[in-house]
Protein backbone atom coordinates (compact mmCIF):
# COMPACT_ATOMS: atom_id res chain seq x y z
CA UNK A 1 0.00 0.00 0.00
CA UNK A 2 2.86 2.33 0.89
CA UNK A 3 4.40 1.66 -2.49
CA UNK A 4 1.04 2.28 -4.22
CA UNK A 5 0.59 5.58 -2.39
CA UNK A 6 4.11 6.55 -3.37
CA UNK A 7 3.39 5.71 -6.98
CA UNK A 8 0.19 7.74 -6.84
CA UNK A 9 2.03 10.78 -5.39
CA UNK A 10 4.79 10.73 -8.00
CA UNK A 11 2.68 12.13 -10.90
CA UNK A 12 1.54 15.02 -8.71
CA UNK A 13 5.06 15.84 -7.71
CA UNK A 14 6.13 15.50 -11.32
CA UNK A 15 3.35 17.83 -12.47
CA UNK A 16 4.34 20.28 -9.76
CA UNK A 17 7.96 20.17 -10.92
CA UNK A 18 6.88 20.65 -14.52
CA UNK A 19 4.73 23.57 -13.50
CA UNK A 20 7.63 25.13 -11.63
CA UNK A 21 9.88 24.68 -14.64
CA UNK A 22 7.29 26.29 -16.92
CA UNK A 23 7.02 29.26 -14.56
CA UNK A 24 10.81 29.66 -14.58
CA UNK A 25 10.85 29.51 -18.37
CA UNK A 26 8.02 32.06 -18.58
CA UNK A 27 9.85 34.38 -16.18
CA UNK A 28 13.05 34.03 -18.22
CA UNK A 29 11.19 34.80 -21.45
CA UNK A 30 9.61 37.87 -19.83
CA UNK A 31 13.02 39.11 -18.72
CA UNK A 32 14.48 38.48 -22.17
CA UNK A 33 11.56 40.27 -23.79
CA UNK A 34 12.04 43.25 -21.49
CA UNK A 35 15.75 43.37 -22.35
CA UNK A 36 14.99 43.29 -26.08
CA UNK A 37 12.45 46.08 -25.71
CA UNK A 38 14.95 48.18 -23.74
CA UNK A 39 17.67 47.55 -26.35
CA UNK A 40 15.32 48.56 -29.17
CA UNK A 41 14.29 51.68 -27.24
CA UNK A 42 17.95 52.58 -26.70
CA UNK A 43 18.63 52.05 -30.40
CA UNK A 44 15.72 54.29 -31.36
CA UNK A 45 16.87 56.98 -28.93
CA UNK A 46 20.42 56.88 -30.29
CA UNK A 47 19.16 56.94 -33.86
CA UNK A 48 17.05 59.98 -33.12
CA UNK A 49 20.05 61.66 -31.51
CA UNK A 50 22.35 61.07 -34.48
CA UNK A 51 19.76 61.72 -37.16
CA UNK A 52 20.36 65.11 -38.83
CA UNK A 53 17.76 67.76 -38.21
CA UNK A 54 15.25 68.21 -41.01
CA UNK A 55 15.51 71.24 -43.23
CA UNK A 56 13.99 74.26 -41.51
CA UNK A 57 11.94 74.99 -44.62
CA UNK A 58 10.21 71.62 -44.43
CA UNK A 59 11.02 70.61 -48.01
CA UNK A 60 13.77 68.58 -49.69
CA UNK A 61 16.07 71.46 -50.58
CA UNK A 62 19.78 70.69 -50.29
CA UNK A 63 23.09 72.20 -51.36
CA UNK A 64 24.77 70.76 -54.44
CA UNK A 65 28.07 71.56 -56.14
CA UNK A 66 28.31 72.21 -59.86
CA UNK A 67 31.52 72.29 -61.85
CA UNK A 68 32.41 74.93 -64.43
CA UNK A 69 35.48 76.25 -66.20
CA UNK A 70 37.84 78.04 -63.83
CA UNK A 71 37.46 81.80 -64.17
CA UNK A 72 33.86 81.54 -65.40
CA UNK A 73 32.20 81.19 -61.98
CA UNK A 74 30.59 84.66 -62.02
CA UNK A 75 29.35 84.18 -65.57
CA UNK A 76 27.82 80.82 -64.68
CA UNK A 77 26.06 82.30 -61.66
CA UNK A 78 24.63 85.11 -63.77
CA UNK A 79 23.46 82.68 -66.47
CA UNK A 80 21.85 80.36 -63.93
CA UNK A 81 20.08 83.19 -62.11
CA UNK A 82 18.65 84.39 -65.43
CA UNK A 83 17.39 80.88 -66.25
CA UNK A 84 15.79 80.55 -62.80
CA UNK A 85 13.93 83.81 -63.45
CA UNK A 86 12.83 83.16 -67.03
CA UNK A 87 11.91 79.48 -66.49
CA UNK A 88 9.95 80.14 -63.26
CA UNK A 89 12.12 77.91 -61.09
CA UNK A 90 12.28 80.08 -57.96
CA UNK A 91 10.23 77.46 -56.11
CA UNK A 92 12.84 74.78 -56.89
CA UNK A 93 16.19 76.60 -57.10
CA UNK A 94 16.71 79.03 -54.25
CA UNK A 95 20.28 80.28 -54.11
CA UNK A 96 23.51 80.30 -56.12
CA UNK A 97 26.72 80.96 -54.16
CA UNK A 98 30.36 81.32 -55.16
CA UNK A 99 32.59 80.81 -52.08
CA UNK A 100 34.95 83.78 -51.99
CA UNK A 101 37.40 85.44 -49.63
CA UNK A 102 38.65 89.01 -49.59
CA UNK A 103 42.30 89.37 -50.54
CA UNK A 104 44.27 92.59 -50.18
CA UNK A 105 46.91 92.92 -52.86
CA UNK A 106 49.80 95.23 -52.03
CA UNK A 107 51.68 96.54 -55.04
CA UNK A 108 54.10 99.49 -55.01
CA UNK A 109 52.83 100.62 -51.62
CA UNK A 110 49.20 100.67 -52.76
CA UNK A 111 46.41 98.51 -51.44
CA UNK A 112 43.85 96.85 -53.71
CA UNK A 113 41.02 94.65 -52.40
CA UNK A 114 39.91 91.77 -54.62
CA UNK A 115 37.64 88.76 -54.16
CA UNK A 116 39.46 85.45 -54.46
CA UNK A 117 37.53 82.27 -55.26
CA UNK A 118 38.05 79.74 -52.48
CA UNK A 119 37.16 76.79 -54.77
CA UNK A 120 38.02 77.81 -58.34
CA UNK A 121 35.79 76.11 -60.87
CA UNK A 122 32.96 75.30 -58.44
CA UNK A 123 29.62 76.91 -57.61
CA UNK A 124 27.13 75.98 -54.86
CA UNK A 125 23.42 75.68 -55.63
CA UNK A 126 20.63 75.35 -53.05
CA UNK A 127 17.79 73.48 -54.71
CA UNK A 128 15.20 70.71 -54.64
CA UNK A 129 16.65 68.08 -56.94
CA UNK A 130 14.05 66.96 -59.45
CA UNK A 131 14.23 66.17 -63.15
CA UNK A 132 13.10 69.66 -64.14
CA UNK A 133 15.41 71.55 -61.76
CA UNK A 134 18.33 69.26 -62.68
CA UNK A 135 17.75 70.06 -66.36
CA UNK A 136 17.74 73.82 -65.75
CA UNK A 137 21.03 73.74 -63.84
CA UNK A 138 22.81 71.14 -65.92
CA UNK A 139 22.07 72.90 -69.20
CA UNK A 140 23.14 76.34 -68.03
CA UNK A 141 25.88 77.70 -70.34
CA UNK A 142 29.27 77.13 -68.72
CA UNK A 143 28.17 74.29 -66.41
CA UNK A 144 30.06 71.05 -67.09
CA UNK A 145 28.21 68.89 -64.57
CA UNK A 146 27.22 68.14 -60.99
CA UNK A 147 29.68 66.82 -58.45
CA UNK A 148 28.69 63.32 -57.34
CA UNK A 149 29.09 59.60 -57.78
CA UNK A 150 28.43 58.63 -61.37
CA UNK A 151 25.32 60.29 -62.75
CA UNK A 152 23.80 60.98 -59.32
CA UNK A 153 24.52 64.43 -57.80
CA UNK A 154 25.73 64.18 -54.21
CA UNK A 155 24.39 66.82 -51.77
CA UNK A 156 26.71 68.49 -49.29
CA UNK A 157 26.30 67.60 -45.63
CA UNK A 158 24.78 70.39 -43.48
CA UNK A 159 28.00 70.76 -41.48
CA UNK A 160 30.00 71.21 -44.71
CA UNK A 161 27.68 73.99 -45.87
CA UNK A 162 27.79 75.68 -42.45
CA UNK A 163 31.60 75.59 -42.47
CA UNK A 164 31.85 77.12 -45.96
CA UNK A 165 29.34 79.90 -45.28
CA UNK A 166 30.86 80.70 -41.89
CA UNK A 167 34.30 80.86 -43.46
CA UNK A 168 33.04 83.39 -46.00
CA UNK A 169 31.53 85.58 -43.28
CA UNK A 170 34.12 85.38 -40.50
CA UNK A 171 37.53 84.92 -42.04
CA UNK A 172 39.71 88.01 -42.13
CA UNK A 173 41.05 89.23 -45.50
CA UNK A 174 44.38 87.78 -46.58
CA UNK A 175 47.29 89.75 -47.99
CA UNK A 176 49.07 89.18 -51.27
CA UNK A 177 52.42 90.87 -51.72
CA UNK A 178 54.55 91.21 -54.86
CA UNK A 179 57.95 90.99 -53.17
CA UNK A 180 59.82 88.06 -51.68
CA UNK A 181 62.64 87.47 -49.24
CA UNK A 182 65.88 88.83 -50.74
CA UNK A 183 64.18 91.48 -52.91
CA UNK A 184 65.38 95.10 -52.84
CA UNK A 185 62.68 97.48 -51.63
CA UNK A 186 62.28 101.17 -50.86
CA UNK A 187 60.61 102.42 -47.70
CA UNK A 188 57.90 104.94 -48.59
CA UNK A 189 56.50 105.85 -45.16
CA UNK A 190 57.64 106.33 -41.58
CA UNK A 191 60.93 107.39 -39.95
CA UNK A 192 62.98 105.49 -42.54
CA UNK A 193 61.21 107.04 -45.51
CA UNK A 194 63.23 106.78 -48.73
CA UNK A 195 65.67 104.27 -47.22
CA UNK A 196 66.44 101.21 -49.34
CA UNK A 197 67.06 97.75 -48.04
CA UNK A 198 66.66 94.01 -48.52
CA UNK A 199 63.62 91.97 -47.45
CA UNK A 200 64.72 89.47 -44.79
CA UNK A 201 61.35 88.18 -43.56
CA UNK A 202 57.65 88.37 -44.46
CA UNK A 203 55.05 87.69 -41.75
CA UNK A 204 51.74 87.09 -43.51
CA UNK A 205 49.78 86.51 -40.28
CA UNK A 206 50.74 89.89 -38.81
CA UNK A 207 50.94 91.68 -42.19
CA UNK A 208 54.48 92.77 -41.37
CA UNK A 209 57.74 92.81 -43.32
CA UNK A 210 61.28 92.98 -41.96
CA UNK A 211 63.80 94.93 -44.04
CA UNK A 212 67.56 95.13 -43.49
CA UNK A 213 68.66 98.75 -44.02
CA UNK A 214 72.12 100.30 -43.85
CA UNK A 215 72.02 102.62 -40.85
CA UNK A 216 75.27 104.37 -39.84
CA UNK A 217 77.27 101.73 -41.71
CA UNK A 218 75.51 98.80 -40.05
CA UNK A 219 72.78 96.45 -41.34
CA UNK A 220 69.80 97.16 -39.10
CA UNK A 221 66.48 95.21 -39.15
CA UNK A 222 63.39 97.41 -39.48
CA UNK A 223 59.84 96.04 -39.10
CA UNK A 224 57.26 97.69 -41.33
CA UNK A 225 53.71 97.32 -42.57
CA UNK A 226 53.16 95.98 -46.07
CA UNK A 227 52.01 99.41 -47.23
CA UNK A 228 55.23 101.08 -46.10
CA UNK A 229 57.42 99.54 -48.79
CA UNK A 230 57.57 99.13 -52.53
CA UNK A 231 59.92 97.38 -54.89
CA UNK A 232 63.09 99.39 -55.50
Amino acid sequence: MAELEKEQKDPIEENSADSSNEELIDDSMDLLSDEVVEQEADHIDKSSETKPAEDQHGDNRQWYVIHCYSGYENKVRKNLEQRIETMNMKNKIFDVVIPTQEEIEVRDGKRKTVERHVFPGYVLVNMILEEESWYVVRNTPGVTGFVGMGEEPTPLRPEEVAHILRRMEDEAPTFKVTYRSGDRVRIVDGPFNDFRGTVSEIDMERSKIRVMVNFFGRETPVELDFLQVEKA
